[in-house]
């Protein structure tokens, strides 16, 4: 007896592209982002240290070809016949000028084994003259461009200081969609300000864009950063899901409230337990998804169930 429809499930959508098993090895290409630089402020997105999803093969003094011939021994120990997409995900990865970042898109595209591109950006900076090179290499290998959105509210964007609005969000979507390449989107769920119905509410938001995939994880406060300073000074601001049952039952309200369609990468994130101050769960990611997919078979909750179109 097959399992029932709970969501739309990443590895799924990876069977549907390819015949055979495929991983994503993280990418540090030297990027920075328009926050940061000046261009648009300084510092970052206050919750942001990139060490919480850098491995260790991710070091910038290390060519494109290096992290990717390291991270593919990592993963063959397991799977010796594995393909693999080269996930650009530190900082901003469509921010520099067009030919350069061409060079480091196929670079990767050059390595053996490598059957296609996953590139993270920011919704402020997919110029026209990329996603015309875009469109092109969409039509010879698969590519996936992800967009952090992070929330569907000005106000919450400006606190944490993303430097964009979500209306940009909407556009660079719908924009990279019409070219009819694979969109994705991210969003943190329990940002400062934000609140239960407020958050399940962003999940009609989020299914009126043209995505094909969405990645959701919890709020971590990560030490050094200027989010954990803020915490300190008014934690009452914070909510933090220090219960994961907490977390999981607004996973579940969120996910019913979610297009059926939309592919769901992930739920949560781990970041280093030296580097995270909460929400500490004790409890690894598949553990957690394996909670998820307890409590909606339960609740006979699924993808989509109290979607209004």
């Amino acid at each position: 007896m097959s399992q029932p429809f709970l969501y739309n499930d990443f590895s799924q959508f990876l069977k549907k592209h390819f015949p055979f098993k495929v991983q994503k090895i993280s990418l540090n290409a030297g990027f920075t982002c328009p926050n940061r630089d000046g261009t648009k402020g300084k510092g970052g997105c206050t919750y942001c240290n990139n060490q919480t999803f850098n491995p260790d093969y991710c070091k910038t003094e290390k060519t494109i070809t290096q992290q990717l011939e390291e991270g593919k021994q990592f993963f063959a120990r397991k799977y010796p016949d594995m393909k693999y997409l080269a996930y650009f995900q530190a900082y901003t990865n469509t921010y520099q000028e067009v030919e350069e970042l061409k060079k480091k898109y196929e670079e990767a595209l050059a390595v053996p084994g490598v059957v296609g591109l996953v590139i993270g950006t920011r919704p402020d900076c997919m110029s026209d003259e990329l996603l015309d090179y875009l469109e092109q290499l969409n039509k010879t290998t698969f590519l996936l461009v992800e967009y952090g959105v992070e929330s569907t509210s000005d106000i919450t964007l400006k606190r944490i200081n993303r430097g964009h609005t979500f209306n940009e969000s909407k556009q660079a979507i719908e924009r990279t969609a019409s070219r009819g390449i694979l969109t994705g989107a991210h969003i943190i769920l329990g940002l400062p300000g934000e609140e239960h119905d407020e958050i399940v509410e962003q999940a009609h938001l989020i299914s009126q864009l043209p995505i094909a995939t969405l990645k959701i994880h919890q709020l971590q406060l990560i030490r050094g950063t200027k989010m954990a300073h803020e915490y300190e000074l008014l934690p009452q601001d914070f909510k933090l899901f220090h219960e994961v049952d907490e977390y999981i039952n607004l996973v579940i309200d969120y996910v019913e409230h979610l297009r059926g369609d939309i592919v769901i990468e992930r739920f949560i994130s781990q970041s280093p337990r030296n580097l995270l101050i909460a929400p500490d769960w004790g409890l690894k990611n598949f553990e957690i998804t394996a909670r998820i997919q307890k409590r909606m078979k339960e609740k006979e909750a699924y993808q989509g169930k109290k979607l209004k179109i």
